[in-house]
């Protein structure tokens, strides 16, 4: 009996040691980008824990740096947040009417709308690049926010990610709705939405971290240096700034942050939304 706590306790402490190991080896990547986005220029990259902390990187990105050539890091930033934002309100917005449509609503050729979702989800979206940016040039909009809002405003992720929860939802609560004469779209906004707040977290947090790391399409659509995105402009960096990694690691710290803060912040209706979609 005694031999079978002591050896429950070593499979715990060796589960315990596994999961530490694993947990430093993810963390400790970013760990080492905040560090040296910190640490003084003469130990960036040459010191595993630099020793002496600075804000100097930050200094530099944000009053122009030492090159002569002047970047709008501030104005990149808010670039981002103004584009990341508005286009994921847009593609929340359709995804949650179309998905209603999809789930709770009979109309012909509902089902094809259905596969078609499902079927266009397995192509790649960068074979749709060219056509949009094709698109894009011939109504005027290149290197216009609408350039980078309107090609992002819908998102079949998540169309689909909405249509299978509204599925879940009893229907008695929607008929029982519309005997009091409720519409469909107060039915969406009374009933829908606010059950919903679970997997509207999750698909918030995805949607908007896939469009605030985008890059190739905000490389495309853009030119000036006022309608680049942070992300755009950190990938510049690589060019004429390879000689200060110090700024560099700041940067990935900027466009990074964003959107660890808000997996704190939403991080427990994250996990109930991610349980509803395992069940």
């Amino acid at each position: 009996m005694v031999g079978s706590k002591a050896n429950n306790k070593l499979r715990l402490s060796i589960r315990y040691i596994f999961a530490i190991v694993l947990l430093v080896i993810m963390v400790f990547p970013y760990l080492y980008m905040v560090l040296n986005s910190l640490a003084d220029w003469s130990q960036v990259d040459r010191k595993l824990i630099p020793t002496k902390l600075t804000l100097r990187s930050y200094q530099w990105l944000f009053t122009g740096g030492e090159t002569g050539i002047t970047r709008p890091w501030i104005h990149a930033f808010f670039n981002s947040v103004f584009v990341s934002l508005v286009s994921t309100a847009l593609m929340m917005l359709f995804g949650i009417m179309v998905a209603y449509a999809l789930a709770k609503l009979k109309f012909r050729g509902r089902d094809t709308i259905n596969n078609f979702v499902l079927f266009h989800m397995f192509f790649p979206a960068i074979i749709l690049i060219i056509p949009n940016f094709l698109i894009i040039q011939k109504v005027g909009l290149f290197d216009t926010y609408w350039a980078l809002i309107i090609p992002k405003a819908m998102s079949l992720w998540g169309i689909f990610m909405y249509t299978n929860f509204f599925k879940a939802v009893p229907t008695v609560f929607i008929e029982a709705a519309k005997l009091d004469g409720a519409s469909d779209f107060k039915i969406l906004y009374k009933i829908m939405m606010p059950m919903s707040k679970s997997i509207t977290t999750v698909v918030f947090l995805f949607l908007l971290m896939e469009r605030w790391t985008e890059l190739l399409w905000d490389m495309i659509v853009v030119r000036s240096d006022g309608m680049l995105t942070l992300n755009v402009l950190l990938s510049q960096m690589f060019g004429p700034y390879q000689s200060y990694p110090g700024p560099m690691y700041a940067g990935a710290v900027m466009l990074t942050l964003p959107i660890i803060i808000l997996f704190i912040i939403f991080g427990k209706k994250f996990q109930e939304g991610m349980q509803f979609n395992l069940k």
